[in-house]
């Protein structure tokens, strides 16, 4: 009778950047897997199972990417604690599995040199021998498993079964069932490393044909000064087209199917408190927001195949001269591309910058990126007050729009990091690794999409739903008295305090529905059109509740204000999640009341500025 067996192995991957141990990770854990943050840190913890055909369940860590176990960065510090066992909150793994690259093995040796010194249960996984076959390089795993006394195993992490040498090495490897106690680093000088990876790269390594020809070749072009600017303008301005000209029909059918579900519930309903809460509030706010996945789907696809492709390190190359004017180096690029997504993991990746003051000014800046949370609110009012017409007959205006907002942004930030820039700071060159093109692989794409879609309508169905009910209270009670001129949203609680802010925001343009709709918006930007949605549907009366946002809006504004409300949002006090997230990552409460000062008085400044020229001009 077989038993299956009870330990269950903590085993780490721990690998360079770009040596695709992410890519293994989602292959041998799929879906299982869980993400999450150290104890007492934002360094991300991604942590997944599989079971083995042994019946054994192991555990996979996936520790973040790093060039040596001598830690420099707070990534690196998080990895070195790991698999020495000294960190506080985490178990020492029970094995290694050191992921390297086989078309750069003289950096991924390196590193496999230094975890060798701890004595753990280890298997080198070669990953990319793919790629590796197709340039002619020939690897005997054989001799480099005798040189180092470890198996060696070669894996394709991106194709079906690519997993399969290194699951069989794992069952074979001799775990320790007692508890490890923390190991000791000896140092070791880079001179004398360097000369046991020229050593073994000449003893088990024939690279027969030139590396990277086509890399070299597209290079050329992607790393011009000027072509390649232009190509990177050009790529950008053909993304922010594609988010309003790809996401127009499923946008039509999930609001068509909300706009039915409301009128099914409203005709199906007897009048009373359930049904105003779950058509007006529920439905008329959370799917106000829903309706613009399609958008944040389309944006994200873009970004993970320009990651995925290797792309996204040349722009930050191609741009260090530029952010380097404005006191940042090039290094910022990836976690200000990552604002774009999410302010928070943008100011997260910062951790990878060594130079604290140019963290600082990243973090600080990451937030006027512009992130998905506010692509709802610019395509709600661009698609109400901006019509659809093309220019050159190719491109859009509503398109053009949009890439001019996230061009305010971006130039926004630029010149806030020149005014925070130290004026006798001493600039250093950018070293920075450039990996070789590769097709997106549609695994990797599609869980990344999957992630994008599960947190977006989470948040949809826990924090806008919940923000929806209460803002639907507070705007539907006290009802209206008897002789009301007014609907009965503007004798609320909601319409007091709306009414109350108009009194600082008219000189900008917001009426009292705007204004309550920026309330809730402070705990995440899209819950700003959920809020309008759930405002205009109780400040219509009949018929009118039937109405989509849209025109509602185009109804009761001017476009003086819906320019101003864009500007407002281009600036817009950050949500109080990526606050926290400052402090947590500056440890203080210092930086995130200075972030939360000068974007609030950027975005009344732009907003003024923008209602007043727009009056003056349009009338």
């Amino acid at each position: 009778m077989n038993t299956v067996p009870s330990f269950s192995p903590l085993v780490a991957l721990v690998g360079n950047p770009n040596c695709g141990k992410t890519a293994l990770f989602n292959r041998l854990t799929g879906a299982r897997q869980k993400v999450a943050n150290f104890a007492g840190v934002t360094v991300e913890r991604k942590i997944g199972r599989y079971v083995s055909g042994s019946g054994r369940t192991w555990q996979i860590l996936d520790l973040p990417g790093t060039y040596s176990i001598n830690a420099s960065t707070p990534d690196e510090q998080i990895t070195q604690a790991v698999i020495t066992g000294q960190h506080q909150s985490e178990a020492m793994p029970d094995a290694l599995v050191c992921v390297v690259d086989a078309t750069n093995l003289r950096r991924g040796l390196r590193i496999a040199l230094e975890l060798k010194q701890l004595n753990l249960p280890m298997v080198l996984a070669v990953n990319m021998m793919d790629v590796a076959d197709k340039r002619k390089i020939q690897i005997d795993l054989n001799a480099l498993s005798a040189a180092l006394a470890m198996p060696v195993v070669e894996t394709v992490a991106v194709r079906a079964q690519g997993e399969a040498s290194l699951l069989a090495a794992l069952e074979k490897l001799p775990l320790r069932l007692e508890k490890n106690p923390p190991a000791t680093l000896e140092p070791t000088s880079a001179l004398e490393l360097q000369k046991q990876v020229n050593q073994l790269l000449k003893d088990c390594v024939n690279n027969s044909a030139p590396a990277s020809v086509w890399t070299e070749k597209i290079d050329r072009i992607i790393l011009h000064p000027i072509l390649g600017t232009a190509l990177f303008l050009f790529l950008m301005f053909l993304v922010f087209q594609a988010v309003f000209s790809w996401a127009e029909w499923p946008m039509e059918i999930i609001k068509a199917s909300v706009e039915g579900l409301g009128d099914l519930l409203h005709e199906n309903m007897s009048e009373g408190v359930l049904r105003d809460l779950l058509t007006q509030g529920i439905i008329g706010g959370s799917g106000a927001v829903l309706v613009f996945l399609p958008q944040i789907v389309i944006l994200f696809f873009f970004i993970l195949v320009l990651e995925d492709s290797g792309y996204l390190p040349r722009a930050a190359f191609l741009l260090d001269r530029l952010m380097g004017s404005v006191g940042l180096s090039g290094r910022a690029f990836i976690p200000l591309l990552s604002s774009f997504a999410c302010a928070i993991p943008g100011i997260m990746s910062t951790r990878t910058i060594q130079n604290p003051r140019d963290r600082l000014i990243t973090i600080m800046i990451a937030p006027l990126m512009t992130c998905s949370a506010r692509l709802p609110v610019y395509a709600l009012i661009i698609a109400a007050f901006i019509p659809n017409k093309p220019i050159l007959g190719i491109l859009s205006l509503q398109g053009l729009v949009l890439f001019i907002l996230y061009l305010a942004g971006i130039l926004s930030a630029m010149l806030v990091a020149w005014v925070m820039k130290p004026r006798n700071k001493s600039t250093h060159a950018l070293m920075l690794e450039l990996p070789d093109y590769r097709w997106p692989n549609l695994r990797n794409l599609g869980l990344g999409l999957w992630e994008r879609i599960r947190i977006f309508t989470t948040r949809v169905g826990t924090i806008i739903l919940a923000l929806m009910v209460l803002l639907w209270f507070l705007s539907s009670f006290p009802g209206a008295p008897d002789n009301a001129t007014h609907p009965a949203i503007y004798y609320s609680i909601a319409g007091m305090l709306g009414r109350g802010l108009e009194v600082i925001f008219a000189p900008i343009g917001f009426n009292w529905q705007i204004c309550i709709a920026l309330v809730p918006g402070m705990a995440a930007r899209e819950v700003a059109v959920a809020a309008l949605g759930t405002v205009y549907a109780l400040s219509q009366h009949g018929d009118n509740l039937a109405q989509t946002l849209q025109p509602l809006i185009a109804q009761s504004w001017s476009l003086p204000t819906a320019l101003s409300l864009l500007a407002w949002f281009v600036f817009a006090p950050q949500c109080i999640a990526t606050l926290s997230v400052v402090k947590r990552e500056t440890n203080s409460w210092r930086y995130p009341l200075i972030m939360v000062s000068y974007l609030f008085g950027l975005a009344y400044l732009a907003s003024f500025l923008t209602y007043r020229i727009a009056l003056f001009f349009l009338g």
